[in-house]
């Protein structure tokens, strides 16, 4: 086959793949989730049931697929938030901020939508790493602040951020629950420091 031709296919193929996970992502949105099924996708992104699975095995695997998109997306807005900062302290508070207004603006809705949706075991571990890696970028900057168990204060962390969400999402002010979220966990960290 000439490459042109394959190259021409490849960027179909791509297309389609993507026109699928849309489809996906707006009748999730549309419907909080309740009504992501194969044949919903299909017939949104104007393709035939049997032509979904050319390009996803179920329904399992494109709702893995945008879960896993959305929280490397996230991951990545963290990890350029808390470079070029002057302190553990700063990329600390930034990620903390960043987490939050992230919530606070409604960008990770998606995900949120998604995650009553039963995943496969191997994707549910893909999503596991993608999650972790929202949290990677305090690591450096706990061990220089001298924290003696990181996996511990990653814990308490991500458990603040998110009673901070649910209460963002249950109409509390963003503005407050992240300077008072921040205060909170900065104040925390110090009790973890090695004397």
């Amino acid at each position: 086959m000439p490459r042109l031709q394959t190259e021409s296919l490849a960027a179909q193929r791509a297309w389609r793949r993507t026109q699928l996970l849309e489809s996906a992502a707006a009748i999730a949105l549309e419907s909080q989730g309740g009504a992501v099924s194969v044949s919903a996708i299909a017939t949104r992104a104007g393709l035939s049931r049997t032509s979904f699975y050319e390009y996803f095995e179920s329904t399992s695997e494109i709702v893995a697929e945008l879960i896993t998109q959305e929280l490397n997306a996230f991951s990545s807005h963290l990890e350029a938030a808390t470079q070029e900062v002057h302190s553990p302290e700063d990329a600390i508070s930034r990620w903390i901020e960043s987490s939050l207004v992230y919530v606070a603006d409604g960008r990770h809705l998606l995900a949120k939508t998604l995650s009553s949706i039963e995943i496969s075991r191997d994707r549910s571990a893909a999503i596991g790493t993608a999650h972790r890696r929202m949290l990677s970028c305090l690591i450096a900057p706990l061990q220089q602040l001298g924290v003696a168990d990181v996996h511990h204060a990653l814990a308490l962390i991500q458990s603040a951020t998110d009673a901070a969400t649910r209460r963002i999402e249950s109409g509390q002010s963003g503005d407050r629950e992240i300077s008072t979220t921040s205060a909170f966990i900065m104040a925390g960290l110090k009790s973890l420091v090695r004397p």
